[in-house]
């Protein structure tokens, strides 16, 4: 097959010769920093890209997008939401009733933001079905008095279904034998797992009518709607349209007010991460630089014959032009494939890991997750290798126009 001059030479000069291992020592090892760049670059964004997937699917499928309360208990929920319902950017609405307060057991004390639901009215704006281990939504039947409860709660309260538990609220009854606290006993009825330690430490469901009895309102009333929007950035601008729409006596709340700060922060870490990594590569890509200019100096020789013989200082040029781009490919394609490979399979390596050694990398105390995700997006891959591609090509020009200039007489003076 048919190659131009300077490809079959460049191509020549990028393998082993007898005459001078270490130039291709130094040529192979550029390469591997290269492609160890690209791995790392592309193991790095696929895990922030899954902090960013998980942080929008989980906690905020579990959180609400918007919500809006009224100034008072609302007792006709079903005409609001049918009015909110009419902006095309909402999906679903559901009804729902918070209290704070702490759960106790056998000693055991949790603090918990008890949601009051609608079963049926919260499966349309929550995922919670996905994540339960134990019972089921539909149980917290009105009357029935049942929680539901993350794992880690459960863990802490030492409770598990069935077991009895006592919510005490914020506020205190006054009667002639003094003031006390108001309690009530709640039975478990299910456990729910997201991975979210805010979620599964803090959180507990509950039926509508029961939260209502304990704030001594009439059962059909609740505190306001929760909203679910088809685009959850358009949460913000969507829930403030739709309170004005309603009234004064109505306000919003959305999600960037309770997780805003923690989703850009992930956002702005991928940007600020992305670009610290580009200079690992752009270090890799640069030790090209020095790998070429020792193979011009070495063949000083061969670049004065091929002068003699005919060959254009640009013809010169292209020759160690090809040579750096075919590391910075073989590099490139290298971390590539590598990178690719880590990125679909770091979660269950982590994993695996944190069994072995018996130590749990990401604490749910401390971080929203507890385990790594890892999402691999084709538009990082390209990104990644299109920058150590252009890296590398550009650490070319510098030796080979040194080479250019390499004059016949001057090298073959000491052959």
């Amino acid at each position: 097959m048919f190659r131009p001059l300077f490809v079959f030479i460049g191509t020549r000069y990028t393998r082993a010769k007898r005459r001078n291992h270490f130039v291709s020592f130094i040529s192979l090892t550029s390469m591997i920093g290269l492609a160890l760049g690209v791995v790392v670059m592309i193991v790095v964004l696929s895990v922030m890209n899954g902090f960013d997937h998980e942080m929008r699917t989980r906690v905020l499928g579990m959180v609400p997008h918007a919500t809006i309360v009224g100034d008072q208990p609302i007792t006709d929920w079903q005409s609001l939401a049918a009015k909110v319902q009419q902006n095309p950017k909402v999906e679903a609405v559901a009804p729902f009733t918070q209290m704070q307060g702490l759960l106790t057991h056998d000693g055991n004390v949790q603090k918990v933001l008890l949601n009051a639901i609608d079963p049926v009215q919260e499966r349309k704006v929550s995922i919670i079905d996905h994540f339960m281990q134990e019972g089921q939504l539909d149980s917290l039947t009105p009357g029935s008095f049942g929680i539901i409860i993350g794992d880690k709660a459960a863990k802490a309260l030492g409770v598990g279904v069935g077991d009895k538990l006592t919510f005490v609220a914020p506020e205190v009854s006054v009667t002639p034998a003094g003031m006390f606290p108001r309690m009530k006993r709640f039975t478990v009825q299910g456990i729910f797992h997201v991975g979210a330690g805010e979620i599964d430490g803090y959180l507990g469901l509950t039926n509508l009518q029961d939260l209502a009895r304990m704030q001594r309102w009439k059962p059909d009333q609740v505190q306001g709607l929760r909203l679910k929007f088809g685009d959850l950035f358009e949460a913000p601008r969507g829930a403030w349209e739709i309170a004005q729409h309603l009234g004064d006596s109505y306000y919003a709340r959305d999600w960037t007010r309770t997780h805003g700060n923690l989703y850009q922060a992930i956002r702005m870490e991928k940007a600020m991460i992305g670009l610290l990594l580009l200079l690992i590569v752009a270090v890799a890509a640069f030790n090209i630089i020095s790998t070429l200019v020792m193979v011009v100096n070495d063949k000083k020789g061969d670049i004065a014959i091929l002068r003699t013989l005919g060959a254009t200082p640009g013809t010169i040029m292209a020759i160690f032009m090809v040579q750096g781009t075919v590391i910075g490919v073989v590099g490139t394609a290298i971390g590539a494939v590598v990178g690719i490979l880590a990125a679909l399979n770091v979660s269950a390596a982590i994993s695996a890991l944190e069994s072995l050694i018996g130590h749990k990398f990401l604490n749910a105390d401390v971080y929203f997750i507890d385990y790594l995700p890892s999402q691999l997006q084709a538009q990082d891959v390209l990104m990644v290798c299109g920058a150590a591609l252009v890296l590398s090509f550009l650490a070319t020009l510098y030796p080979a126009w040194r080479a250019a200039r390499t004059q016949p007489a001057q090298a073959l003076r000491y052959e």
